[in-house]
């Protein structure tokens, strides 16, 4: 049968990159918004804990692990990069907190 044949597990970490980029983006934007720039290493503490997690677990897991640790990496950097995205004017700012 052609199934058989086929190997999933390119597709199943495609898959699980497009959900944890899908997550993470408007992650940023809801985290710069209520909490601003200072709540990047919200994202870099669950990141460390995911990529030594990685280091313990098989194949797909632990590629799906590191792969959702380096988008958390990624996203704390985009917190900063959106902070001064709103100071700007580009995206919108939280009229209940001052931007300094």
């Amino acid at each position: 049968m052609i199934l058989d044949a086929m190997y999933f597990t390119g597709f199943i970490i495609g898959i699980g990159s497009f959900v944890i980029t899908g997550i993470c983006h408007p992650l940023v934007v809801k985290m710069e918004y209520y909490y601003g720039k200072q709540s990047w290493w919200w994202l870099v503490i669950p990141g460390l804990l995911l990529l030594v997690v990685s280091l313990f677990v098989s194949t797909i897991p632990s590629i799906i692990l590191g792969v959702c640790a380096f988008s958390l990496f990624w996203s704390s950097v985009e917190i900063i990069k959106q902070h001064h995205r709103v100071v700007l004017g580009r995206a919108k700012k939280n009229p209940n907190r001052s931007y300094d």
